[in-house]
């Protein structure tokens, strides 16, 4: 279940699908408290998360979204499930430019990780959904991804032995829209990365990193390179989107079809780099294999365009080969080795 692969266009009609029929659903059941309570470990130097007030964390709900994130069920052929695309061994993203869903079809962008996502206020590539609980719909029926219409989903999931009981212990409803979108979504809340060594350099204080990840450390957030003009906070992006010079005229628009407007266009949100030498190939479509050639794209200040964010340019004073080592070897600190291998047990 790529979470970026679908038509931006589409993802906005779909957006404005599901607040109608999800608003009318919440008015027509009041739902009761369920026990116990789903607590999330926030890492050190991490807010509070908000969870929506309909989608509050528990046990059963978690459970029940890890069971369908996995579920081939929800694909036309019963082929491919969330995680067919998002692999937890390799930080939920996949090794493909682009990925397969039923068929064989290819995607048209490459799979963003799921990472701390409790902490994101928009999602796809291109920011066209708003919410976790919207986005669950986009994959489900997209026919290049998992291509099963939601009423079919909703009729296989009543139709299991085992599912209905599951939603009625979790949402005190039967197999529906309302239920399905949150329990994948309450699911998706959990996948918190907070241990890496950089985390436990900066945040618990322990002296651990090496003089090249120090040094590579002070080069990335230096005025120098100013990689954290986008990759900041405790996610390393600051949430904007950005035309990094990619193309010189871009095959896919990226904000724009959201949008409309024209100096968005090459525009694609800043990913996350926790976990990020492991969550290859880079870039919205999967175009640069190695985070070398990504560091030299931006060294070289990409390729013109209109748009290009005034942060990517062509540095003068490049950096020394045992510099580009340092700046890789930095980012290979935000690899959290814990999240993977608590996740890859499942």
């Amino acid at each position: 279940m790529s979470i970026s692969n679908i038509n931006s266009f589409a993802g906005l009609l779909l957006f404005l699908f599901v607040v109608s029929i999800s608003g009318c659903k919440k008015e027509g059941k009041k739902e009761n408290s369920v026990e116990p309570a789903y607590e999330l470990v926030i890492p050190e130097g991490f807010p509070q998360p908000e969870i929506p007030a309909d989608n509050q964390l528990t046990s059963e709900r978690v459970a029940l979204g890890k069971m369908l994130f996995f579920d081939p069920i929800l694909s036309a052929d019963s082929s491919v499930s969330c995680g067919s695309c998002h692999h937890p061994a390799i930080a939920f993203s996949d090794m493909s430019a682009v990925s397969s869903g039923v068929n064989g079809h290819l995607g048209s962008r490459n799979t963003m990780p799921l990472i701390n996502l409790a902490w994101f206020d928009s999602f796809m590539w291109d920011g066209g959904i708003p919410s976790l609980e919207l986005q669950v719909l986009a994959p489900v029926t997209n026919h290049l991804e998992m291509n099963l219409p939601l009423e079919e989903a909703i009729a296989r999931l009543k139709k299991h032995p085992v599912y209905p009981s599951l939603f009625k212990k979790a949402y005190n409803r039967e197999p529906d829209d309302f239920s399905l979108f949150r329990a994948i979504a309450a699911y998706e809340r959990t996948l918190i990365s907070g241990n890496s060594r950089y985390d436990q350099y900066f945040y618990q204080k322990k002296e651990i990193f090496s003089e090249s990840e120090i040094n590579g450390m002070n080069l990335f957030f230096s005025d120098r390179l100013h990689c954290a003009s986008c990759h900041s906070g405790i996610n390393f992006t600051n949430g904007t989107f950005q035309n990094t010079g990619l193309y010189v005229v871009y095959p896919d628009h990226g904000r724009y079809l959201i949008t409309g407007d024209e100096s968005d266009k090459g525009k694609f949100k800043v990913p996350t780099l926790r976990n990020v030498e492991l969550t290859g190939p880079y870039m919205h479509d999967g175009s640069i294999a190695t985070l070398e050639e990504v560091l030299e794209h931006y060294l070289r200040g990409g390729k013109f365009n209109t748009n290009k964010s005034p942060h990517v340019h062509y540095h003068e004073e490049s950096l020394t080969d045992q510099e580009k080592k340092d700046v890789i070897n930095f980012l290979k600190t935000l690899t959290d080795t814990s999240f993977v291998n608590t996740h890859k047990k499942r």
